[in-house]
């Protein structure tokens, strides 16, 4: 029986050493969505015109409805320093000195001079730097349009490689005036802009630590 317990038990680790979860995410929802049915008027082919393959002559190909796509850039360069310096002194001295003691107990401590002394010190410093750069390229879909016309896009491209998988997404609100003719925006003129890149990778999990170490890292934070 407890040689049962024991194989059950290494199966079900073993099953869960093998299972691969996709990363949670914080950008807009969904990351997708399909093109909403438009009505067209009813057109009849001509000599020339066809109606599967005919294309508005003066239309703008650029994104503006649910479902539509739109290329981001992403070309983002932050960087921040932070020095910060703290210091403190205090101290401080008393002297004192018994009186003549005439008619009281005690008396020989007169003449005794009493001295203490406090001193305290405090210097503290703190630097933090920060530098990151991500440059990439991610198709999005138009997921919502907003009544003064910007579009919120929503898109996550996923990358399979041996060791796992990479997830880049992207969200964001876009202002059709700043999508370039070839349906091309940069990041950093996007609003609300929420980047990511994960991996659900054995590399990435090795440095996440497990249940167990959590839990005895609560009950006994020290």
């Amino acid at each position: 029986m407890r040689t049962q317990l024991i194989l059950i038990a290494a199966s079900v680790l073993a099953l869960f050493g093998c299972v691969t979860t996709t990363p949670a995410t914080s950008v807009h929802q969904p990351m997708t969505a399909r093109p909403e049915a438009r009505n067209y008027d009813a057109q009849t082919n001509g000599a020339i015109y066809n109606v599967a393959s005919a294309r508005p002559l003066y239309e703008d190909r650029r994104a503006r409805f649910v479902g539509d796509i739109i290329t981001i850039n992403i070309v983002e360069n932050t960087a921040a320093s932070k020095i910060s310096e703290n210091k403190t002194s205090r101290s401080q001295t008393i002297d004192a000195a018994v009186p003549s003691i005439i008619g009281l107990p005690f008396k020989s401590a007169q003449g005794t001079t009493l001295s203490a002394s406090d001193s305290n010190n405090f210097d503290g410093k703190g630097q933090n730097n920060s530098s990151n750069v991500f440059t990439s390229t991610i198709t999005v879909t138009v997921i919502e349009v907003y009544p003064n016309g910007n579009l919120l896009v929503s898109g996550e491209k996923q990358i399979g490689l041996k060791e796992g998988e990479e997830f880049i997404r992207f969200s964001g609100v876009v202002n059709p005036n700043t999508i370039t003719t070839s349906n091309t925006v940069q990041s950093t003129q996007i609003a609300d802009a929420r980047i990511e890149y994960k991996a659900n990778g054995f590399i990435d999990s090795a440095q996440v630590m497990g249940w167990l170490g959590k839990f005895f890292l609560t009950v006994m934070p020290f």
